[in-house]
């Protein structure tokens, strides 16, 4: 290889996996490497990740692993960009040193009472919380430390975000990009998107906030101690980087107005670019990582985390063949659906297994399979769970047509992609082709884009634009949507007419 060809290194820490890559100049795809890690749950509702063991060590493992692949030399990396689990919260000392466990997205839910406190008292904070609180807001977290654990609370230097962890272990500079910092809302004000110091006071100091910048800003450069430990080379430049979700839609080619993202990960996560500000409780509207531009957010609380439920409650003898060599059991289940009507014969799922952020955000909705009879088998109970998460990104789509938004392209992303008939279900549920991006690595290869951009190689957004290229390209049956049509309102009464017993359980 040339000695002066420049290579563009990224990795991203996800839920149960993390990934990294590096692309040359051409943002060509040159060693791709992963890695599984766990996810502790210690509770009902509480869900952990170790940020030094898994995060900043996965970290570590896939940069050294990257670098071995592909025989480059650490010299010839231009610059490295690194993504995360995004509304997750995590105290650190000066050293960027964990004082406890970091507390994950809005898959977490131990900060309830900390929501409707909050809730109460700042209402809608003036205009500055864009809407409703919930288990993805880090404002409740940050008290929730502060009424459980005071003495951690006041020793944290900083309360970061994953990717602004990542960061600051290879920087040593404490920094989160701005697309983040919407769920940081109101500590953060929305226009200038500076420290609200009098809100903030309610939950923390304002110096423990980290800095704002956007996520293609370099945050500084590869320290002698990281340089060590990564195996990159002292000074190689760092991006500030981004969510986990930004990066992949970077990834899928999210560069316009109406592009929308639907990332099928361990959750489901949608990003639509807009052009203007919208104001709707049950979506999460704020700037994008494309400087100066704004997006729609949105998410579920389950998606691949359900089907590994039903793998291995209701599938354990296709697990235990994978185990042993055999065929991956996801690729059975699928296969097993093909001839399973639309609608799952009378089936409807509700897939709120671990409560539910958008539409709904209710941290206590309950999962549900409605309208089981004697006919009706594991198959169609496990086709039935994915066409719940397709109803429920068909409800997002619903509140982007109320607010009159167009959706120009709709490109699927993250490992449920792997399922042809999960993605069949959502075109023919959605009755619009969607496709699939041709480089599948998602958030990580995002963060390798990133990074080329910010060095230069990449000249604008525009060049990018023309880089990402289309991959399949999946068309509804007209049939299915007609079925999914009379499905879609059950869907949500479903829901509706049992939202106060769910409470009550």
């Amino acid at each position: 290889m040339s000695s002066y060809e420049r290579y563009y290194l990224g990795i991203d820490i996800g839920t149960h996996e993390s990934k990294g890559v590096l692309i040359d100049s051409s943002c060509r795809v040159v060693s791709f490497a992963s890695t599984k890690h766990g996810l502790d749950n210690p509770r009902p509702g509480w869900f952990e990740h170790d940020a030094e063991g898994i995060w900043w060590k996965d970290f570590c493992l896939l940069s050294k692993r990257l670098l071995a692949l592909s025989g480059i030399s650490p010299q010839s990396i231009g610059c490295i960009g690194a993504s995360g689990l995004g509304c997750d919260c995590v105290p650190v000392d000066e050293n960027c040193t964990p004082l406890h466990k970091a507390v994950l997205y809005g898959i977490d839910s131990r900060a309830t009472g900390e929501v409707k406190e909050l809730t109460a008292l700042w209402g809608n904070a003036g205009g500055e919380i864009p809407s409703p609180l919930c288990s993805s807001s880090i404002a409740p977290k940050i008290l929730w430390f502060k009424h459980h654990y005071p003495e951690i609370h006041a020793s944290a230097y900083k309360f970061l975000t994953a990717s602004s962890y990542l960061t600051a272990k290879l920087t040593g500079h404490f920094c989160m990009d701005k697309y983040l910092a919407t769920s940081w809302a109101p500590l953060y004000q929305l226009t200038g998107m500076n420290v609200n110091e009098e809100l903030c006071s309610m939950c923390c100091q304002p110096h423990q906030l980290p800095e704002l910048s956007y996520a293609t800003d370099i945050a500084g450069s590869i320290s002698s101690q990281a340089a060590y430990e990564t195996g990159l080379a002292e000074g190689t430049p760092v991006l500030t980087g981004t969510g986990d979700s930004g990066a992949e839609a970077i990834s899928a080619g999210v560069f316009q107005p109406g592009d929308i993202m639907v990332q099928i990960g361990s959750t489901c996560f949608l990003i639509y670019y807009t052009d203007h500000m919208l104001s709707d409780p049950r979506i999460w509207p704020g700037p994008f990582i494309v400087p100066g531009s704004l997006c729609i957010t949105a998410g579920t609380n389950t998606a691949g985390t359900l089907t590994q439920w039903y793998r291995d409650n209701l599938f354990p003898e296709l697990l235990a063949t994978e185990r042993s060599g055999g065929e991956n059991a996801f690729s059975a289940m699928a296969a097993a659906i093909k001839d399973i009507p639309a609608g799952s014969n009378g089936l409807i799922t509700l897939p709120y297994f671990s409560g539910e952020r958008t539409p709904i955000n209710d941290p206590c909705a309950k999962g549900m399979i409605f309208g089981l009879q004697i006919g009706h088998n594991r198959h169609h109970i496990y086709k039935s769970a994915l066409e719940g998460i397709g109803y429920s990104i068909a409800q997002h789509f619903a509140i982007l047509e109320e607010n009159h938004l167009p959706v120009n392209k709709i490109v699927l992303t993250g490992g449920g992609t792997k399922n042809n008939q999960w993605t069949q279900i959502i075109a023919d549920i959605l009755g619009r082709e969607v496709y699939l991006p041709k480089v599948t690595i998602g958030a990580a290869y995002g963060d390798a884009l990133m990074s080329a951009l910010a060095d230069g190689v990449v000249s604008d957004w525009r060049a990018m634009d023309r880089m990402v290229e289309r991959g399949q390209t999946i068309t509804p049956i007209l049939a299915n949507h007609q079925v999914y049509r009379s499905y879609l309102p059950i869907f949500g009464q479903l829901y509706r007419s049992t939202s106060s017993l769910m409470h009550l359980l």
